[in-house]
């Protein structure tokens, strides 16, 4: 069995979490996103999964800075994307692992909503619900926007908010 260790991603890693990206999705996309995420000084948290074995980066996540109001306070928000694992380590845990340390890093540093724009049966094990989200105005709005309180539990019913992504989200799907 592979032992996987997390931890957070540093300067050296930069060139394996792009390889990783691109391999890991059908278009460079994601791995766009995560170069002007840190280029914008947008990123949060960047954590990697390493095999503790042969010292191969196993899989990424990353969190970044979004501007979000509750009812008319700002509030700590942050999104989770993206989530990669390379192929030979999928079914295994990893991207759990990831997101589940890093969920609990924020929680410690205080932030109070994570929102993530991802399928459903998959983030709600993390406790995500696209009902949390739906009270927040944004461009992505519907049943794939979900959202997670860090800090006490549920959110209210009722809140109403504005949630906007970092602006790098915007130029997804951009050439350059």
């Amino acid at each position: 069995m592979t032992t996987i260790a997390i931890r957070p991603a540093t300067g050296g890693d930069v060139a394996a979490i792009d390889a990783l990206l691109r391999r890991a999705f059908p278009a460079a996309d994601e791995a766009r996103l995560v170069q002007r995420l840190c280029i914008d000084g947008d990123m949060v948290l960047t954590l990697v999964a390493d095999d503790e074995e042969t010292g191969a980066m196993a899989g990424m996540v990353a969190f970044s800075r979004m501007t979000a109001d509750v009812d008319g306070k700002q509030v700590a928000a942050v999104a989770l994307a993206p989530v990669a694992v390379e192929a030979d380590y999928r079914r295994q845990g990893v991207a759990e692992g990831l997101i589940q340390a890093g969920l609990d890093h924020l929680r410690e540093a205080g932030a109070t909503l994570c929102f993530v724009l991802g399928e459903p049966d998959y983030y709600q094990r993390f406790g995500f619900a696209a009902d949390w989200a739906r009270g927040f105005a944004s461009p992505y709005a519907g049943d794939y926007l979900m959202a997670l309180p860090l800090q006490g539990g549920a959110m209210p019913c009722g809140v109403r908010g504005e949630a906007a992504h970092a602006r790098a989200f915007a130029k997804l799907g951009e050439t350059n």
